[in-house]
């Protein structure tokens, strides 16, 4: 029975990430935006419950990236295509776009499945990080209407989340292996950073989020590689 456990939880990531898409179409970005959280959680606790269970499979890494697909690639390209659908765009043809957020989710993921380098940390941006951010968009959208209202700002975003998704960058994974210090010392850091972040400024925060991770990324990574080489010589 325990083996069942962490695809269940991921079958709940892929059921919230539908729910979050019927919003998406109505219109509802906020609401999806809570399931696009609820889906993450699900997927943060699949891994970590298969790990202290020792029951991974090859059958529970492929649903995991199915419903990732869903919820972290099919979700925010309908939340890019809702919000460029009433920015200031000049043609009709124009949110469309918004979908190679959804074709490079699917180029990443599959990167992912078949890439050897990513068995403990991440070759590009993860798909539930760029959602995240994807998601902020409709809440800044409240307080800033003129600034994401932009469809070339949208269009923007589109092309540098897309490019971040299959890039080189390498970035730290969130899941923990344990709890202590030493291992995870830049996983806290980056949490207790962005708890503050957003305890000052909401959902406006997760951009700034975004950045901090990437940017503690390069010099966690830079660092490793330096003392290696300083290792080696």
């Amino acid at each position: 029975m325990k083996r069942h456990i962490p695809n269940a939880i991921t079958c709940a990531n892929l059921f919230s990430g539908c729910i979050g898409i019927v919003f998406a179409f109505k219109g509802d970005l906020q609401a999806a935006a809570y399931f696009v959280i609820l889906s993450g959680i699900f997927d943060f606790f699949d891994g970590m419950i298969a790990r202290l269970l020792n029951v991974k499979s090859a059958i529970g890494k492929d649903l995991d990236s199915l419903a990732d697909m869903v919820s972290f690639g099919f979700l925010p390209g309908i939340i890019m295509f809702q919000l460029l659908k009433v920015s200031d765009y000049s043609s009709e043809y124009l949110p469309y776009f918004a979908f190679l957020i959804t074709v490079f989710s699917a180029l990443r993921l599959a990167k992912f499945n078949n890439d050897e380098r990513q068995t403990e940390d991440f070759i590009g941006l993860n798909t539930p990080m760029n959602t995240l951010f994807i998601c902020s968009l409709p809440y800044i959208a409240k307080d800033y209407p003129q600034v994401i209202g932009s469809s070339i700002l949208l269009l923007a975003i589109t092309a540098i989340t897309s490019f971040l998704l299959v890039s080189e960058i390498k970035i730290f994974s969130l899941k923990f292996n344990d709890l202590s210090w030493a291992k995870n010392k830049i996983k806290f850091i980056f949490l207790i950073l962005s708890a503050i972040l957003i305890a000052v400024l909401q959902f406006a925060a997760i951009p700034f989020v975004l950045v901090l991770y990437i940017a503690l990324s390069i010099l966690y990574f830079r660092g490793v590689a330096g003392n290696t080489g300083r290792v080696l010589k």
